[in-house]
């Protein structure tokens, strides 16, 4: 039986060590944010809104403006929104 690594058995080895690494940082950045929300809590701020604030600016204008229409237009249909102004 041949022992010594195959070219693609060194290629997997590097991917997974490489997602290995990645992981990590994804971890150690994780341990960041959530101190930042820490944080920005301590300060009086509310870190449910501040998520919020992030994912929305995350879409662009159009895709978020259409969201916010179409909640307008489901709170309003179960009578959550106040009427319309004309």
């Amino acid at each position: 039986m041949n022992t010594t690594p195959s070219f693609a058995q060194e290629q997997l080895r590097s991917i997974v060590e490489r997602i290995e690494r990645l992981e990590e940082e994804k971890k150690a950045i994780a341990e960041d944010i959530k101190e930042v929300y820490a944080e920005a809590k301590a300060m009086g701020f509310d870190t449910k809104i501040l998520r919020k604030v992030i994912s929305l600016r995350k879409k662009d204008p159009h895709e978020r403006e259409e969201e916010e229409a179409l909640l307008a237009t489901y709170l309003h249909a179960l009578g959550m929104a106040p009427e319309p102004e004309a």
